[in-house]
């Protein structure tokens, strides 16, 4: 049976976005339907063009009503959409639908699923994640100044109104416009309707019968998240992550931005008709695959120090005399009274709840306490950075956390080191926007260095380390880059832009390279170079706090 793809765009656009896909599909032999979703000054059945009509593509735009639609309304045009197809409720129809939803669109792509789970033969979720029961698709909105606007809709109760569609130089804030021409931006944005509040603000709705449907993910790369992401995300063990491991799930990778229908239309038309056919790569549950990244062993020797934990900040405090047989340990003999201090910040957006707690991942602690083998009093700091709308919430708990160790008097509170991993890296924005005279070396290792851009974060967000170091009106601490190889090249890009800016403000800058590192390391990766790197880092960091 040739597969019937029903294609549903996400928010702002109307079935035309699907046009160059449909195309595509029904030249490979699908029957393709594309579904304009209600709302004002979206086009009517029967209003307007349709998608090409040698596409067989055709616009099911149902009766709408402007701006009082709401996610209840775009649900049931999709069952309306799958019945055209399979015949009224309760017939027996046929399993060949194929549910395809960009952005928004997913969520009533999965309500219509969980309505009509027997005749849905996969779910598709282009560059948007799997929804949860209970959540409205406001959670779901990248850009988090536009959050803003419907919640305070909510607080009062209400959800009528409309979200204005984004102007030409806005689509950024939605997600990445990389590989859309010029010319269909400007299509995009002519064409480009007002979002009824009611479709971000009513909550989905699910019975559980979607759950049992075979569900397929194709993540754009240049939008920020690929295939390595998630499957970390899974291993940090977050229970609402479990069940993409399952066996009906699989995942493609584009590498593109957020509109790959714009982009890339012949590329998305074979990886829908890959997902169709079951293809793709499945992600495996936390430990199949042997030791998690962020579990995996630190790779140098450290001793074994007692750790003091307070709150949310663990210490590691050198022994008299240092430590016999650990490198460094001359270093810590020297010294007497006071102690620098390396804080460790550990990245994210971590679940809530993760088991082991950041602060206990081997990397973090294993860190602390080599620097506390080499005489600094080694800390780690646990934030509250679950989301990439926590980011000021953590950078609270970052600073807190600074100010309780520059009260221990066993600390020399005028000479601190902060050492930032990977998601944790927008957090250095602050310290270099404003780095007090304590300050004496910033860190990064495998940083992200700009938001990126399904973050949802304006390029004048204060967790922003590029623009954070060009705007800087002094010159910055000396910085300490630990840089991976085999770093994804959405992060890569944000590092080279970094750089850039150091270059430019000619910033005092130790780059320590892993040629064949990847993101947080891991089994697969040389450990030599990883002993070499770390070492190398650290001693510079400290070098600094002693100069």
């Amino acid at each position: 049976m040739e597969p019937v793809f029903i294609l549903v765009p996400g928010m702002f656009t109307d079935a035309h976005v699907w046009e160059a896909t449909a195309r595509r599909l029904t030249a490979a032999g699908a029957q393709v339907r594309a579904v304009t979703l209600a709302g004002p000054g979206r086009p009517r059945a029967g209003d307007g063009p349709e998608p090409d009509a040698g596409a067989h593509a055709e616009a099911e735009a149902g009766a709408h009503a402007e701006a009082e639609a709401d996610l209840e309304t775009h649900i049931e045009e999709v069952c309306a959409a799958i019945d055209a197809v399979t015949g009224a409720p309760g017939g027996t129809g046929g399993r060949g639908i194929v549910l395809v939803g960009h952005d928004y669109g997913v969520h009533p792509v999965l309500g219509a699923a969980d309505r009509r789970a027997e005749r849905v033969a996969r779910i598709v979720c282009v560059d948007a994640g799997l929804p949860q029961d209970g959540v409205p698709p406001l959670a779901a909105v990248p850009d988090q100044s536009v959050r803003a606007l419907p919640a305070e809709e909510a607080a009062t109760g209400t959800t009528a109104g409309v979200l204005p569609p984004p102007g030409r130089e806005e689509w950024t804030r939605w997600g990445s416009t990389a590989g859309v021409s010029e010319e269909a931006l400007d299509r995009l944005t002519a064409r480009a309707a007002p979002q009824p509040l009611g479709t971000l603000l009513r909550p989905l709705r699910l019975r559980g019968a979607a759950a049992a449907v075979p569900t397929t993910g194709v993540l754009c790369t240049a939008n920020g998240v690929g295939i390595d992401m998630v499957q970390r995300l899974v291993d940090l063990g977050d229970p609402a992550l479990r069940a993409l491991t399952g066996p009906g799930v699989t995942f493609f990778e584009l590498p593109t931005g957020h509109w790959p229908m714009l982009s890339c239309p012949e590329d998305l038309a074979g990886v829908l008709l890959r997902a169709a056919a079951g293809e793709g790569h499945r992600l495996t549950p936390p430990g199949a695959s042997g030791t998690p990244a962020h579990l995996h062993p630190f790779p140098l020797p450290v001793p074994e120090l007692p750790r003091e934990r307070r709150g949310n900040v663990d210490f590691y405090f050198p022994r008299p005399g240092g430590t016999k047989g650990i490198e460094g340990a001359e270093r810590a003999e020297r010294v007497d009274g006071p102690r620098p201090a390396v804080v460790f910040v550990h990245g994210g957006p971590v679940p809530a709840g993760a088991e082991p707690s950041p602060r206990d991942w081997p990397v973090l602690a294993g860190h602390a306490r080599y620097a506390a083998g080499q005489g600094a009093v080694g800390v780690t700091v646990e934030h509250r950075l679950h989301d990439v709308a926590d980011y000021p919430r953590a950078a609270g708990d970052v600073a807190a956390a600074v100010d309780l160790v520059r009260a221990d008097p066993r600390v020399d509170g005028d000479r601190i080191a902060l050492w930032f991993f990977s998601g944790g890296g927008p957090l250095l924005a602050d310290w270099l926007a404003k780095p007090p005279a304590w300050l004496r070396c910033l860190a990064a290792a495998y940083p992200v260095l700009a938001p990126l851009p399904n973050w949802g974060m304006s390029a004048d967000s204060r967790f922003h380390p590029v623009r954070a170091l060009a705007d800087a009106g002094h010159a910055p601490p000396p910085l300490v880059l630990l840089r991976v190889g085999l770093e994804s090249p959405e992060i890569a890009a944000t590092v080279s832009g970094f750089l850039a800016a150091a270059g430019e403000r000619e910033a005092e800058v130790r780059v320590v390279d892993v040629p064949h590192g990847h993101h947080g390391g891991g089994p697969g990766d040389p450990e030599e170079e990883w002993r070499g790197a770390v070492r190398e880092a650290v001693r510079a960091v400290l070098d600094r706090l002693d100069a």
